[in-house]
């Protein structure tokens, strides 16, 4: 089983200015495995890499964010994490 997933954001702490740059990593020590973001309730997919890039952020862009990790056995999930655009 896959443990000890970390999600770490730039800037700290996810408050982002409008039109600012938002960059989430999710971090793991081992592989191979594949990632997944997700938003919101909706578990709308974000992207498939351990990073994810938010160019000229919005209000809408405000919102619980999610890694999920597989190693093709089973999936675990960062904590969520609340990003707030000022």
């Amino acid at each position: 089983p896959i443990s000890g997933v970390s999600l770490w954001a730039q800037p700290p702490r996810a408050q982002v200015a409008l039109g600012d740059h938002l960059v989430l990593s999710c971090v793991l020590a081992a592989g191979p495995l594949s990632f997944s973001w997700h938003w919101g309730n909706s578990g709308a997919l974000l992207g498939t890499s351990p990073r994810l890039e938010l160019h000229h952020v919005g209000h809408n862009d405000s919102g619980w964010y999610q890694c999920r990790v597989s190693n093709g056995d089973s999936v675990t999930k960062s904590d969520p994490l609340n990003v707030t655009v000022l």
